[in-house]
């Protein structure tokens, strides 16, 4: 699913109003209608609900959402955060609406009793700041969002939870945990980045009027470069977009976050069918490089997840030393002995044997397990500059070439990283900001690679910029090997020549599945790696 970023969005709204005549009231009717809608369905007969609502558009939807609860006679109070002076003029035609059917718009801090009303209501709506927030919640709307979160209601949040960054998924201070977020005919990065993501509970988008011609117009191109209001310029629209289906590119935005940058969703990923009369050699073969002295577990776990996600041939390279261990091992794939050092790590000159096996492979996965030594960071730097096959760096693959990040721009072949935060960190890359998408992006540009960031959402980025949020996987997965597991079946569909960016993110998909299948078994608790290289199967009939 594509995504869209803030400034573009502002800039498809401008467009649609001022170009295409569109009055802004009409769109806000429209989103304020779908987040009533949602209130709807979780009020119970005779239930209240009560909306924060801020000065900006976003406030209006609030507003405008008050007023048709109150229409279908649902009791319901509204209170301003910010002065009414502020208001826009859609959030002014709202507020007029809503008066006229009895409301009142309270400020937020004037009568004691809010609290007690609101821990009694079964819906409360969050409009406060919308996606043009950038700058930390405070003041009076810092109280409003504690509030909200001690209410103990059904929460509901117009566009994005307040205190989200719409473009990183940073959270501002503090943020407003949701149970469900309307957001308006294009969701944004900040509903799938983590933290940002925990916040936004389940996400709808939703169609306001805007037409997809809107995606294409200067406004939205030239917009796509500017930066996100600040937290007192809320007003700017925040309503935008075209149909998910009909979005088209529209240039970077702000903070990373742009028509390049995807969510992968239940759909998105997909394997091809096999020809009835192929034979192990169409499936690829995969050369595995790992392991070493107290580290046989990592190599059997990527080789065996390789296999699982239909590798045709799995090599695995191996220190001499742990070779009869491996082969105890493993049945299904093939584990070769490779010069080592005394002690029971990959010797440099055991790049022959690499290179002359990897010529007849179609990728090659060179980290897990295998130590750190002067003698592995010359061999693995070694190999990146030298072999033909795409290569996947995992584990001490990444610790070889982070002292020196600039030799993965001398790679001969395909490179695809896939590192943890710290490996991240280590080789170069800045997440510190809290724009793990920024971060990612620029790293894969600037060594013009594949970058797997792992996380609670992994990001996967291209070397043209594009981004891949997936969003499978859980908490159980946060065990040892797991990596292992992911490296692995990233080679295996790399060596079966899907394109680099279906493999990789496709990979990524499937081990979050199989992660998901794991949790639904065992619990959260008790998941290892192997579990999910078993529930491999599963994850791959799903899709």
């Amino acid at each position: 699913m594509r995504l869209c970023g803030s400034a573009q969005m502002r800039g498809m709204d401008r467009y649609t109003i001022e170009v295409l005549g569109v009055p802004g009231a009409k769109l806000m009717s429209n989103a304020a209608g779908h987040i009533a809608s949602a209130a709807m369905e979780k009020l119970a007969l005779g239930g209240a609900a009560a909306v924060f609502c801020g000065a900006g558009n976003n406030g209006g939807d609030g507003i405008g959402a008050a007023a048709f609860l109150l229409e279908k006679g649902v009791p319901v109070r509204a209170f301003l955060i910010g002065g009414r002076d502020k208001l826009t003029a859609d959030s002014a035609e709202m507020l007029r609406r809503f008066e006229a059917l009895g409301g009142a718009l309270e400020s937020f801090g004037g009568p004691d009793d809010i609290s007690g009303y609101v821990s009694n209501c079964g819906v409360v709506i969050d409009a406060i700041y919308g996606i043009g927030l950038n700058s930390a919640v405070r003041g009076d709307a810092l109280a409003a969002v504690r509030m909200i979160n001690a209410s103990g209601a059904f929460v509901i949040a117009a566009d994005i939870p307040s205190g989200v960054h719409a473009d990183t998924g940073a959270i501002l201070g503090d943020a407003v945990r949701a149970d469900a977020t309307i957001t308006f005919t294009m969701a944004k990065p900040g509903h799938f980045i983590e933290p940002g993501c925990v916040c936004c509970g389940e996400v709808r988008v939703r169609y306001i009027g805007i037409p997809a011609a809107a995606s294409g117009s200067d406004y939205a191109a030239g917009s796509a470069g500017d930066a996100a209001g600040s937290a007192g310029e809320s007003a700017d629209s925040d309503h935008a977009a075209g149909r998910p289906d009909a979005i088209g590119g529209a240039g970077d935005a702000a903070g990373g976050a742009s028509s390049d940058v995807f969510a992968v969703m239940q759909g998105d990923a997909g394997l091809p069918r096999r020809r009835a009369d192929s034979h192990k050699g169409d499936h690829g073969r995969c050369l595995i490089i790992a392991g070493s002295v107290g580290y046989t577990g990592a190599p059997a776990l990527c080789a065996r997840a390789a296999s699982r996600t239909g590798a045709g041939l799995v090599y695995l390279g191996v220190p001499g030393a742990i070779y009869d261990i491996m082969a105890v091992k493993l049945d299904e794939e093939m584990p070769f002995p490779l010069p080592c050092d005394a002690d029971g790590r990959l010797a440099a000159g055991a790049a022959g044997e690499i290179l002359r096996r990897a010529e007849q492979c179609d990728v090659c996965l060179i980290g897990p397990g295998l130590g750190q030594s002067e003698e592995i960071t010359e061999l693995v730097q070694s190999l990146v500059k030298t072999l033909k096959a795409p290569i996947v760096l995992d584990a001490d693959g990444l610790n070889a070439v982070a002292g020196n990040p600039d030799i993965l721009e001398k790679a001969a072949s395909p490179l695809i990283l896939t590192p943890h935060p710290g490996e991240f960190a280590r080789l170069g890359g800045d997440a510190s900001a809290g724009d793990r998408l920024g971060a990612a992006r620029d790293f894969a540009r600037k060594h013009r690679c594949v970058l797997v960031l792992k996380g609670h959402r992994t990001i996967t980025s291209m070397p043209d910029g594009a981004a891949y949020i997936n969003t499978t996987g859980n908490a159980a997965m946060a065990k040892g090997g797991s990596g292992d597991v992911l490296a692995g079946m990233i080679a295996a569909l790399i060596g079966q020549k899907l394109p680099v960016k279906d493999a990789v993110t496709t990979a990524v998909y499937l081990h979050g599945l199989a992660g998901d299948v794991c949790a639904t078994e065992y619990g959260e608790y008790s998941v290892t790696a192997g579990d999910i290289t078993a529930a491999i199967p599963q994850a791959v009939k799903r899709l």
